[in-house]
């Protein structure tokens, strides 16, 4: 009861000290609020707002339907150009799509004819070049259907047709994903960043010489910074989550909040950790910056959050199963995303707790002899 008594009161402290620093309240602030609101609604890699340019060699119904297909907020308003205009105009960046529709375009249709339609694309626009000719050819497709005299044809219609549905974010709009995948990275890069500069900014304003003359356990320093620490992550995760997420953005949250709640409580457990680690390497705010940023991007980048884990090598799967930014990102997106229950999400909960003690057992005894050093 001593220890629990020493580790609340020491946790208070943290508290009041996190209270006092101007610079890490505007970073919890920034992180949960701008951080994750402008990539959502600027970094979306959505085909958006695309300028297009129609060059029509058939001047037909068919060939004017299309054009008028391609509408906000997919496309802006089509510009119609002649075929000697293409080249200069993609030269000039003017247009990221052409689309060149071919003479006798409609007459082909419909004598059952297969027209080629050429869609030219300005591949400097990395986002838009990769998903656009892909909207392109179903609008176009779905635009000379009725043109099309074999479409009430039996025999040219597929045996299976496959009818896709989103339960989560039915509209696809990525900006829903980009926001609680900001809060997701953003939580783990908050964690390592508060329990870090806790350790340094003790040490750098002789604060630790203090509270190694009291009854106090490294273990107890440490707890309390994990707690207090994590609170403060825990508490602005939440309401970044009603407020922006929910509020501003307008992402409906498909799962429980409080079972998130818990799974984050169990990552804190060991990413605090790996935070106060990282700390008594480094001797200075500088040096741990410089150590914790390409700690965060590995964890970020191969974690499941920005690409697939299993699109990568074997080994390097395997490898990060042993980082709990893993399983914290399977479980964060199975319960925000698909509203699992704690019955399916438990083995990942487990295994962030087991990587947590073992992260804490390392932690502490390189806590103590940062300690020992000082004393």
């Amino acid at each position: 009861m001593r220890s629990a008594w020493h580790i609340f009161h020491l946790g208070i402290k943290e508290l009041i000290s996190l209270y006092r620093d101007p610079v890490l309240l505007f970073l919890i602030a920034y992180t949960f609020t701008f951080s994750v609101y402008t990539p959502s609604k600027s970094a979306v890699m959505d085909v958006v707002n695309a300028s297009i340019a129609i060059v029509d060699e058939d001047d037909s119904r068919a060939a004017r339907d299309i054009r008028d297909a391609m509408l906000p907020p997919l496309f802006l308003t089509p510009s119609t150009i002649s075929f000697a205009e293409i080249n200069p105009a993609m030269d000039r960046g003017k247009y990221t799509f052409v689309v060149n529709i071919p003479p006798d375009f409609q007459s082909d249709i419909e004598e059952g004819l297969k027209p080629e339609v050429q869609i030219i694309t300005d591949a400097t626009a990395m986002s838009q070049a990769g998903r656009g000719p892909t909207y392109i050819q179903r609008i176009i497709n779905h635009t000379i259907e009725p043109f099309w005299p074999g479409r009430n044809d039996p025999n040219n219609r597929p045996l299976i047709e496959l009818e896709s549905r989103a339960r989560f974010n039915p509209n696809m709009q990525q900006s829903w994903f980009v926001a609680v995948n900001q809060v997701i990275n953003n939580i783990s890069v908050l964690a390592i960043f508060l329990c870090g500069a806790a350790v340094l900014r003790e040490r750098e304003h002789g604060n630790i010489e203090h509270l190694l003359v009291m009854p106090l356990q490294p273990y107890e320093l440490m707890f309390a910074k994990i707690w207090s620490n994590g609170l403060v992550v825990i508490v602005a995760a939440l309401l970044s989550l009603f407020i922006v997420v929910k509020g501003l953005i307008g992402v409906p949250i498909a799962g429980s909040i409080l079972l998130f709640a818990f799974g984050l409580a169990v990552y804190l457990f060991s990413v605090t950790a790996l935070g106060i680690m990282l700390a008594t390497v480094v001797r200075s705010m500088p040096q741990f910056g410089l150590l914790a940023f390409p700690v965060f991007i590995v964890m970020s980048l191969l974690s499941g959050g920005q690409t697939p884990l299993e699109s990568m090598p074997i080994f390097l799967q395997k490898v990060m199963q042993f980082v709990p930014s893993t399983h914290f990102v399977s479980f964060s997106q199975a319960v925000l995303f698909r509203n699992a229950t704690p019955v399916m999400v438990w083995p990942e909960l487990l295994k962030m707790f087991a990587i947590g003690a073992a992260y804490t057992f390392f932690t502490l005894t390189r806590f103590r002899k940062m300690l020992a050093a000082i004393q």
